[in-house]
């Protein structure tokens, strides 16, 4: 009769280090650092704001129904099981792709400023581009995983991903949002890149996506004033960029320390969208040098954490998944940085969790919720058959 060798019980303190890797993860930190810049943006909204309405606590009112919404949608994606649901991605992708056309349409797309993105549903609504760009990623993680054997093929590896990609970036200049249209191509074009795409296929669509970006911009007087305007900003500092130059003014006046919360000026009707687009400069005027450093810290960190989750992926479609959802929300967050402080040219983009609006807000939520759920599934030992159906190279 065999002996069977005899089991150790496991020291309660081995456990700890095991529990305490579950709770510190990278996901975790992505959902603290969401909480907390949302939070902050929050609380600076109300100073943001309280010159556009009578009523200073209007928009801060309908920000934390948008954070509850966010956050039942952000609860909602990380409880989906996204590979049982890759069957349904091309209904997705032609949903969103109707919303793209109809939103040009005049009578049902809601134009602002020149601008026809929204619809409107009541006193909410809701822009297409943000639900485009979720279901873009979500598309193209699907077909470069199912498709990885053809990578190099002209039609499988060049045509279909790269036409697509390029289609849902026209809808969205036709609005025009030439700002949200580059962030597409470039989250596409990146997530190509980690695929394995060829750089032969690469490098002439980024060099076609920014020669119709640069004719675009020279057909539309309004963006090359921007453009003109961005190259010497104290000379346009009553025209074209005024609203660049009182952000300047903004973080000029904050200094180290900031002014305090509610006394800050620009938001008294100087620094035009102030609780929108420009609200890192109310960030910089209030709290200071430090915060605003905190902030960009921050940013960098969830980036560094994306990465750092990225690498347990067990395959290729959660790998893309996951680094085009990343790379939405840190590249969104280094343009509006970069707008806002003057080393971009102005365009009209969120920053994320900070910025007053529901839309944006929700798909950042979503994009959180994609990492939560990420953590979960890949704690699990294997993958449950009936979720291998669609079969990749493991990373």
């Amino acid at each position: 009769m065999t002996a069977v060798p005899e089991t150790k019980p496991v020291a309660r303190s081995a456990r700890v280090p095991v529990r305490l890797q579950q709770f510190f993860n990278p996901a975790t930190f992505i959902l603290v650092a969401a909480i907390g810049l949302t939070v902050l943006g929050v609380t600076v909204l109300f100073s943001a704001s309280m010159s556009i309405r009578t009523d200073p606590y209007f928009f801060v009112r309908r920000q934390i129904c948008f954070v509850g919404a966010a956050l039942l949608l952000g609860f909602l994606a990380a409880r989906l099981n996204f590979e049982r649901l890759r069957p349904l991605v091309w209904w997705l992708v032609g949903l969103v792709g109707i919303g793209l056309v109809l939103v040009l349409v005049p009578g049902i797309g809601v134009e602002v400023n020149g601008s026809r993105r929204w619809f409107e549903f009541g006193p909410l609504r809701l822009q297409v581009s943000d639900c485009a760009k979720v279901a873009m990623v979500y598309a193209l993680a699907h077909y470069l995983a199912s498709n990885q054997k053809d990578i190099g093929h002209v039609l499988r590896g060049f045509v279909y991903q790269h036409g697509g990609v390029a289609l849902c970036a026209m809808l969205i200049l036709l609005e025009p949002d030439f700002g949200t249209a580059m962030l597409v191509g470039a989250v596409g074009v990146t997530m190509m890149w980690l695929a394995g795409a060829r750089l032969r296929f690469l490098i002439p669509s980024v060099i076609a996506g920014v020669a119709v970006l640069g004719v675009a911009i020279l057909h539309n007087p309004v963006r090359l004033a921007r453009i003109t305007s961005f190259l010497d900003v104290e000379a346009n500092r009553s025209d074209g960029a005024y609203q660049l130059w009182q952000a300047i003014l903004a973080f000029g006046a904050g200094g180290v320390q900031g002014v305090g919360i509610g006394n800050g000026r620009q938001q008294m009707a100087f620094l035009p969208e102030a609780h929108t687009d420009f609200i890192f400069a109310i960030v910089g005027e209030e709290l200071g040098l430090a915060v605003t450093l905190g902030v960009v810290v921050v940013f960098a960190l969830i980036f560094v954490a994306g990465v750092l989750h990225m690498r347990r992926a067990p395959n290729l479609f959660q790998f893309l998944l996951v680094g085009g959802c990343l790379m939405l929300l840190t590249l969104q967050a280094l343009i509006n940085l970069g707008v806002v402080t003057g080393l971009l040219p102005t365009k009209g983009m969120s920053l994320p969790f900070i910025s007053y609006g529901g839309s944006n807000l929700m798909l950042m939520a979503t994009v959180v919720g994609v990492m939560l759920n990420t953590q979960t599934a890949w704690s699990r030992p294997l993958l449950r058959n009936r979720d291998t159906e669609f079969k990749e190279v493991a990373v």
